[in-house]
């Protein structure tokens, strides 16, 4: 693989794993617009879910003798018509008494707002400034496509920017945060009075991107340019995969290449956190009874899933029937 090859799958890995699985939730809200009117209706809409493709998504059950924690891995953002609401997925959260999801509150766009203001912008330094002519071009040219113009971009850092223009043709194709795993599971959980739990916060997670090097979020910017239209076709494999419980696949698509094009930026999203999250779980264990887990389906995925930490800690984790 030559340098550019490398490059260019380190920031198609980086895409699909804040917009997809790694976190990014709450950004993807904020970046796309979505009302908050909207995303409240979620609380109480109930529509009925799509029909599921064979056994559907993957589901692990962790154990000991007075434990049980069901571990799902998740999608952030869906389209309405994909199903993974399965049987055995629907039991699970059922029996669960408690809800554990990345952050308690993805929908917060009053929480995430700040954090963009924050760590996302940088008036004195615009893009044009960063970008050559012929990039200048085509920036304009895509962020046009998405109904807005180069102008509205320039403030942003890189990492920010790039984000945008990664959102804008996923929400033309229907992909919809209301229709993602953690909200529709949060509105259940609050119709049913199971109290969320996270195991981080969204300033935690927005600090991981806006933390990445210059030259990293440049590489993001540039080839996001170059190849943004390609977004929902990277998010449809890896969604189609996850919705069929072919881990095997996700982690390749994923996992693997993320790995391997990016050791720093592996590390950083998948298993530093997952890291983090095996020690909470097994936190968890030290008490009793049952509780659900969703977050994003890389971080149950490959040889550093949490799962694969937790088994080589002597934990007990099984694929669930």
């Amino acid at each position: 693989m030559t340098l550019a090859d490398r490059l260019r799958s380190s920031v198609s890995s980086l895409a699909r794993g804040a917009l997809g699985v790694a976190g990014g939730l709450a950004l993807f809200v904020a970046i796309a617009g979505v009302p908050a009117d909207a995303l409240a209706q979620t609380a109480t809409a109930s529509p009925a879910p799509a029909p599921i493709q064979g056994q559907g998504p993957a589901l692990w059950v962790i154990k000991d003798a007075d434990s049980t924690l069901y571990l799902f891995g998740s999608v952030h953002v869906l389209r309405p018509t994909t199903g993974w609401a399965s049987p055995r997925v629907e039991a699970a959260f059922d029996s669960a008494s408690d809800i554990w999801f990345e952050i308690s509150n993805p929908d917060d766009q009053a929480a995430v707002m700040p954090l963009i203001q924050q760590h996302g912008l940088s008036p004195q330094t615009p893009l044009s400034s960063r970008l050559t002519p012929e990039e200048n071009v085509e920036l304009e040219a895509a962020a046009q496509a998405m109904g807005a113009s180069a102008a509205q971009l320039q403030p942003m850092k890189p990492w920010l920017a790039a984000l945008s223009l990664s959102v804008a043709p996923l929400v033309k194709a229907g992909y919809d945060p209301k229709s993602g795993v953690e909200l529709v599971l949060k509105a259940r959980a609050e119709a049913a009075g199971k109290p969320i739990h996270a195991f981080e916060t969204i300033d935690k997670q927005i600090g991981i991107l806006a933390n990445l090097t210059d030259d990293v979020q440049m590489a993001f910017l540039r080839e996001t340019l170059k190849d943004y239209e390609n977004a929902v076709t990277m998010l449809d494999t890896m969604v189609e995969a996850w919705a069929k419980g072919d881990v095997a696949t996700l982690d390749r698509v994923m996992v693997e290449e993320m790995k391997a094009a990016s050791p720093a930026l592996y590390q950083a999203l998948l298993v530093d956190r997952n890291t983090d999250w095996a020690n909470q779980i097994q936190t968890m264990l030290e008490g009793s009874g049952t509780a659900f887990i969703a977050v994003g389906a890389g971080h149950v995925t490959g040889e550093d899933s949490v799962q694969a930490i937790l088994q080589k800690r002597g934990v007990t984790v099984e694929a669930a029937n």
